[in-house]
């Protein structure tokens, strides 16, 4: 069997979706199931048991023979939450459980990570391990995942395969429930549709002009291929960035939205909110050599024609993935 952790969410559950579509069909889904608008995404997909997240260590403890592989995806993402005690026990704590859980019973893992981590990009975007120890996340969340990776990589024991995956700016269907947290583009849309145009961030920065702040933005479909590849891999443990090693701007982003949904460019700009404006990342960009270094060679989607999939097959249709 697969676990997969966050099985509800908007990762965990593309993840799923890829795994039925390559015959993976023995899943155990584990989250709180409690929110039920994000319950949605599971509607359809081959699923033999669901655990509750609370649940889970003791489920493993009784069931650890039968598990293959476990993609811990889970975790509390919402980057305005300053509550530390929230991050530690969500994101660092129970990953350390489910890690050693790993290494005890003899079980491969994915964990991940985020692009949270680099801060501003002082020092890069390089998905060298020698340098995480040295990152300034901005926030509580970005903290809370450069803490694990840092910790894991101080272990002794460690699983007998693993990698954390540093996810850059992931967009694609089965987002709908993040509400704040979801995809610039899944806001364009919305907005697109309701006003007939947009609205960016204005830069606040001297070196970006309006909506030039660059993002490496992911789709979904490439993020999950990527963790496929290390399930069947199970080589060249570490740490990774998970972008598309290519920098787009926002104007670019609100572009290809409105070309998706065949409607005149609009766009006009507004000030930063305040809570955000200190912390705000004007450029990320994955170095994306390592990942290619051990094997991975697929071409990952455009932002072109990662937002055209998501746009006139997803948000158009109302469907999930």
């Amino acid at each position: 069997m697969i676990i997969v952790t966050g099985a509800a969410g908007f990762i965990g559950s593309c993840l799923i979706q890829r795994l039925n579509e390559l015959n993976f069909n023995y899943i155990i889904a584990v989250d709180d199931f409690s929110y039920e608008e994000k319950n949605k995404n599971l509607i359809g997909k081959k699923i033999k048991a669901r655990v509750e997240r609370s649940e889970f260590m003791t489920w493993l403890d009784s069931n650890y023979q039968e598990v293959e592989f476990i993609f811990h995806i889970g975790a509390r993402t919402d980057t305005t939450e300053f509550d530390k005690a929230i991050f530690d026990e969500l994101n660092v704590n129970y990953s350390k459980e489910i890690w050693n859980r790993c290494v005890s019973y003899q079980i491969p893992l994915i964990y991940a990570s985020s692009a949270a981590t680099y801060g501003l990009g002082e020092i890069g975007y390089d998905d060298n391990e020698s340098t995480i120890p040295q990152l300034k996340p901005l926030n509580p969340y970005g903290d809370s995942k450069n803490d694990f990776d840092i910790w894991a990589l101080q272990q002794d024991k460690k699983p007998f395969f693993w990698a954390g995956l540093k996810f850059f700016n992931v967009y694609g269907p089965n987002e709908y429930h993040k509400s704040r947290m979801a995809s610039v583009i899944w806001h364009a849309y919305k907005q697109i549709l309701a006003t007939g145009s947009l609205k960016l961030f204005k830069s606040h920065h001297p070196n970006y002009s309006d909506g030039e702040q660059l993002r490496d933005f992911i789709y979904v479909k490439d993020l999950v291929e990527v963790c496929v590849f290390f399930m069947e891999h199970r080589k060249d443990s570490g740490i990774y960035n998970l972008g598309t090693g290519q920098a787009r701007s926002f104007n670019a982003l609100g572009t290809s939205t409105f070309n998706a949904l065949d409607k005149p460019v609009q766009i006009s700009y507004i000030d930063t909110p305040i809570d955000i404006r200190d912390k705000y990342q004007y450029y990320t960009q994955a170095n994306m050599a390592k990942l290619r270094s051990v094997g991975y060679s697929k071409p990952f989607y455009t932002l072109e024609a990662g937002v055209k999939d998501y746009v006139q097959n997803y948000l158009m249709k109302g469907l999930y993935w």
